[in-house]
């Protein structure tokens, strides 16, 4: 049996640009997407925090060390600049490594700087 299992997850960033006139995805700056274990072009889902939105599509890398979050596309029509988002990110695999499976879950501050990453998800955490 194979299973989908969230690898890893950029917890509450924020966007810092929508750019509707872009042809698609969301650029994040590689420092988050190596912390999350997300690779260029990799298929993401968007959760907005701040409206409810879900959405999928691509991620791209974005200018190192920046902080950037920006929601490309159609995308920028549902998820707005400033608003709170989870990036995640899934991996598929035998059900023996889903068993073994820890996410990379990376935090950050309001400017997407990194506060802190770990393998635990913790429900009762707000930042």
């Amino acid at each position: 049996m194979i299973r989908s299992m969230m690898a890893g997850k950029i917890h509450r960033a924020t966007v810092t640009q929508a750019n509707v006139d872009y042809e698609g995805s969301i650029t994040i700056d590689p420092d988050l997407m190596d912390a999350a274990g997300i690779l260029q072009y990799e298929l993401v889902q968007v959760l907005d925090i701040t409206n409810g939105a879900r959405l999928e599509t691509y991620a791209i890398e974005g200018t190192r060390g920046s902080g950037e979050v920006c929601v490309n596309g159609a995308a920028g029509l549902l998820v707005r600049d400033r608003d709170l988002v989870i990036i995640l990110h899934f991996i598929q695999m035998s059900e023996e490594e889903a068993c073994l499976m820890k996410p990379k879950v990376v935090r950050v501050d309001k400017n997407n700087k990194i506060v802190s990453t770990t393998d635990k998800i913790e429900a009762h955490t707000l930042y």
